[in-house]
C-alpha cells in the first residue's frame, strides 16, 4: 500500500493527443506532478517522522525551507509563528493567488506500523498535514518550471497550528495577503481524507466545514450528605437535566437546514459516593454550519443552563470561547476549481459534497477576506474500504501518498487558471 517513494505511480496517465491544446495543457499537470512524486514522497516521509505540535514547529520549518531552497521563490518568515509564505512571480504582471498547506501534527501516539512512523513518541502527523505540505510544495516546483508562462504571482502559505493554535489567523495579521505587493484576490486548500476513494474530489458551494467554540458551564449548587438531598442543592442533577435539556432546545429551536451540534464531552464532579459535592462542571463544543445557527445555538446554551439552574435554586456560570467560523466556500472560485478539478483528473473523480461536515477549519480565516475555497481530496489506501478506514486524528490513520499526485495538479491547475500569461 504504501510504496517505495521511486515505486508511487499515482493514477493511471491519460491519452492526450486527441485533446484540444488548452485540455491537453491541464491534463499534462497531472503527469508532470507524478513526473516528481519521488521528491514529493519524499518530504512527507520526513515530516511525518518528526511531527510537530502547535505555532511553532522549528524542525518542520527547517525542513520545508531545505526543500525549497532550489526553487526561484521569495521567502518571508513569519514571526509570531513559524509559517512560511514563499512568493512565485511570474513573467508578467497580473493577480496574485493564494495556496493553503498546513504543516502541524496532532498529540497522539502513533500505532500505523509504518516504516517511516513517527519518531517523536507522543506526536504524529494523524490529519494529512504532512501530505499537504508535500503537495505544497510539489506545486510550487512544479509551476516555478512554468513561470515564464505565469501572469501574476502566487503565495504558497505553508502554515503551522491549524489543530485549535489559529495559526492562519496570525499569518493573516502579519501581512500574508500582501506579501506578493499585490493583494491576493483568490484562494484554494486542499484537505486529504481517507474517508473518500483516493484520487477523488470532494467540494460544495457555500458551508463547508463547521464553526468550532468551546462551551463551559459550571453549576453551583450546595453541598450535603447524599442520604439527605433535600438539604442541599444537588448541582449533579441540575447539571444533568442542563445537558438533556440543551439536546432538545437545539431541536427545537434551530432550522433543521442549517443545524448545530451542541455536545458534552466532559461533566466532573464530586469526590466520594455518598457527598452531595456543591460545585459540578461541564465543557463541550458548539458546531454550526452558519453564523446565525452558530449565534442561535450559544444563546440557547447560556439560556437554558442558566434557567434551569435557577428553577432548582442552583446557580449557572456559562462561558463561550469562540473559535474557527464556519468555512464558507465562495461559489464561483467553487465552480472554476470544479471545472479545472474535471480537465486535470477526468469529471468522474469529482463530486458535489450533498452537506457540510461538522469538523472546522481555520482556513476560514482566509474565506472571510477573499474569495476562496476548500476542497477534500480522497486518500483512502487502495487495499482498505473508505466507509471503515480509520479516520482523520486515528493513531491508525493510513493515507494513500499516490493521492499526492493529484493534489500538486490540482494546485497547478488553480494557478494556471487565474495567471495565463
Amino acid at each position: 500500500m504504501f510504496c517505495p517513494a521511486e515505486q508511487v505511480t499515482g493514477p493511471p496517465r491519460r491519452e492526450l493527443s486527441r485533446q484540444p491544446p488548452s485540455l491537453v495543457a491541464m491534463t499534462e499537470l497531472l503527469t508532470e506532478a507524478q513526473d516528481q512524486m519521488d521528491d514529493v514522497v519524499g518530504l512527507r516521509r520526513r515530516l511525518h517522522r518528526f511531527p510537530e505540535v502547535g505555532n511553532h514547529l522549528p524542525r518542520t520549518r527547517e525542513m520545508v525551507l531545505e526543500a525549497l531552497n532550489d526553487l526561484p521563490l521569495t521567502l518571508t518568515l513569519h514571526e509570531s509563528t513559524s509559517g512560511i509564505a514563499a512568493v512565485l512571480s511570474g513573467a508578467s504582471e497580473g493577480p496574485t493567488v493564494l495556496l493553503r498547506g498546513d504543516m502541524d501534527g496532532l498529540p497522539l501516539t502513533e500505532d500505523t506500523g509504518l516504516d517511516f512512523a513517527s519518531e517523536t513518541g507522543d506526536t504524529m502527523h494523524a490529519c494529512g498535514h504532512d501530505l499537504h505540505t508535500a503537495m505544497l510544495f510539489g506545486a510550487a516546483k512544479l509551476l516555478s518550471s512554468k513561470r515564464d508562462h505565469l501572469a501574476g504571482s502566487v503565495i504558497f502559505m505553508f502554515q503551522p497550528g491549524e489543530e485549535g493554535y489559529a495559526g492562519a489567523k496570525f499569518m493573516l495579521e502579519e501581512g500574508l495577503l500582501d506579501t506578493a505587493g499585490t493583494p491576493a484576490s483568490a484562494g484554494f486548500a486542499i484537505h486529504v481524507s481517507p474517508a473518500y476513494t483516493s484520487g477523488e474530489v470532494h467540494i460544495r458551494p457555500g458551508a463547508q466545514m463547521a464553526s468550532a467554540d468551546e462551551l463551559y458551564v459550571t453549576v453551583h449548587g450546595s453541598g450535603g450528605h447524599a442520604s439527605s438531598p433535600y438539604k442541599a442543592v444537588d448541582p449533579i442533577a441540575v447539571a444533568s437535566e442542563i445537558v438533556l435539556a440543551i439536546q432538545v432546545a437545539v431541536t427545537r429551536r434551530i432550522n433543521v437546514f442549517e443545524p448545530a451540534v451542541i455536545t458534552f464531552g466532559r461533566f466532573a464532579a464530586g469526590t466520594a459516593h455518598n457527598i452531595i459535592p456543591p460545585v459540578a462542571e461541564l465543557s463541550g463544543t458548539i458546531r454550526a454550519v452558519s453564523e446565525e445557527s452558530r449565534s442561535l445555538a450559544e444563546e440557547i446554551a447560556r439560556r437554558v443552563a442558566t434557567n434551569i439552574a435557577a428553577a432548582h435554586g442552583a446557580r449557572a456560570e456559562v462561558r463561550i470561547d469562540p473559535g474557527y467560523p464556519v468555512s464558507v466556500n465562495h461559489a464561483d472560485t467553487v465552480a472554476s476549481i470544479r471545472d479545472m478539478a474535471g480537465r486535470v483528473l477526468g469529471s468522474e473523480m469529482i463530486h458535489e459534497m450533498p452537506a457540510p461536515i461538522m469538523g472546522a477549519e481555520d482556513w476560514s480565516y482566509v474565506m472571510q477576506q477573499i474569495p476562496a475555497a476548500m476542497a477534500f481530496l480522497g486518500a483512502c489506501p487502495p487495499d482498505l474500504d473508505p466507509a471503515t478506514a480509520p479516520v482523520n486524528h486515528s493513531n491508525l490513520v493510513l493515507l494513500d501518498e499516490a493521492a499526492m499526485a493529484s493534489g500538486v495538479a490540482l494546485y497547478s491547475g488553480f494557478v494556471m487558471d487565474r495567471l495565463k500569461a
